[in-house]
């Protein structure tokens, strides 16, 4: 490919990215004050509808890894825009706790199916050398995706349902987008067989990233719902944290420059850790008026880093099937998520936030135990080191 083409498929991955994270996924936990009190959900049924999202999730990664030899990147990017689109549309629609989380849960599964075609796309068509950037910038496009929710949120207020009809449209667009940029290629890789899956290292990263995906709930379901209730936010506030949650995500663009510098393990541990400090500044957010703020920064920031960085060990251990790598580290996470929104959603209602904003740093603190041993991506054969 051109570079000019290389940069439109890395433009149009980041807008998928967007899409699929950002609106389709995350938009949910910034629009749910707003939603329970039209549908009057209860925090448990709010916390199983989020779980729906990452479990169907699940579904789309393992669908992906079946469909992509098979069909190639490009029908199962555009695939992942359609579901999204056609989730959010639905979603405008519901009038019922069923209805949304139907709607929630088919919005989930584009984000299953986006990342692997993305990765197996820039693995075929980027260079060695530039696609631990590639990669990193397409995932940060989750960060634009909340920032777009976030802006979308303050200037339309109350109105969700309006702005999930206007995120189905922004969808309709993007899954042209891509099919225009992603070339029309089958790849050769075959379906994950057992032994493709036997790799020296991937029960440590498979750990680290089911911990981090449970503990992240608690911002990604529950956080407006904690600055509303417990911080007394009103809805325009909770939007601008998200803008801010979101305008510090974009750090993670440097994620594969900084892994390539400092090393996987470091730069895990450290996101992990800003993740950490920011669920605890949140459990203590009314000691300042500023301090909720700097914790959905430190968040966002830890968490597009962290997964970023967990999906480069994911591509280093698997450098012949980068769909695998960087998917089976994102199954882990939405398979973290699924048990960690209904375990925080009810842990809230028993011991209160600051016990439950506790509970997932302590949980955040453990996903930082497993790492990987070598410094950075491998592009031609998988890497032993990179065992904790």
């Amino acid at each position: 490919m051109s570079r000019r083409s290389t940069a439109g498929l890395v433009a149009a991955g980041f807008a998928l990215t967007a899409l699929v994270y950002g609106l389709a996924r995350f938009a949910y936990g910034l629009l749910l004050p707003q939603i329970r009190a039209e549908l009057s959900l209860s925090t448990l049924a709010a916390g199983w509808i989020g779980s729906a999202a990452f479990a169907t999730y699940c579904i789309g990664i393992l669908a992906a890894f079946l469909a992509v030899p098979r069909w190639g990147p490009r029908v199962v990017a555009a695939l992942a825009g359609l579901c999204a689109t056609v989730g959010l549309a639905l979603a405008g629609l519901a009038g019922s706790a069923l209805a949304l989380g139907a709607a929630i849960a088919l919005a989930g599964i584009s984000t299953g199916l986006a990342s692997p075609p993305l990765a197996a796309a820039v693995s075929r068509h980027v260079t060695d050398a530039g696609r631990p950037l590639a990669n990193g910038a397409i995932n940060a496009g989750t960060a634009a995706g909340i920032i777009l929710s976030g802006v979308a949120a303050l200037a339309f207020a109350a109105a969700w349902r309006e702005l999930y009809f206007g995120f189905a449209g922004i969808g309709a667009a993007v899954t042209l987008w891509l099919w225009r940029a992603i070339p029309a290629q089958v790849d050769e890789g075959g379906a994950p067989s057992g032994l493709q899956l036997r790799r020296h290292g991937l029960v440590p990263l498979g750990l680290a990233a089911l911990a981090m995906g449970g503990a992240s709930t608690a911002i990604w379901t529950f956080g407006a719902d904690i600055l509303r209730e417990e911080l007394g936010f009103a809805g325009n506030r909770i939007a601008l944290a998200w803008i801010v949650l979101g305008a510090a995500g974009l750090a993670g663009l440097v994620t594969g420059v900084a892994t390539d510098r400092l090393g996987l393990a470091h730069v895990h541990r450290l996101s992990l850790a800003l993740m950490a400090v920011a669920v605890i500044c949140l459990a203590a957010g009314g000691a300042a008026a500023i301090l909720p703020y700097f914790a959905m920064g430190l968040f966002g920031a830890g968490y597009i880093i962290s997964s970023g960085t967990l999906l480069l060990w994911g591509i280093t251990l698997f450098p012949d099937r980068a769909d695998l790598g960087l998917g089976l580290p994102f199954l882990m996470i939405a398979a973290g998520q699924t048990a960690g929104a209904p375990a925080f959603g009810a842990l809230l209602d028993i011991a209160g936030a600051p016990v439950a904003l506790a509970a997932a740093a302590l949980l955040m603190a453990g996903a930082a135990l497993p790492a990987p041993a070598c410094h950075g991506v491998v592009t031609a054969t998988a890497d032993p080191t990179c065992a904790s």
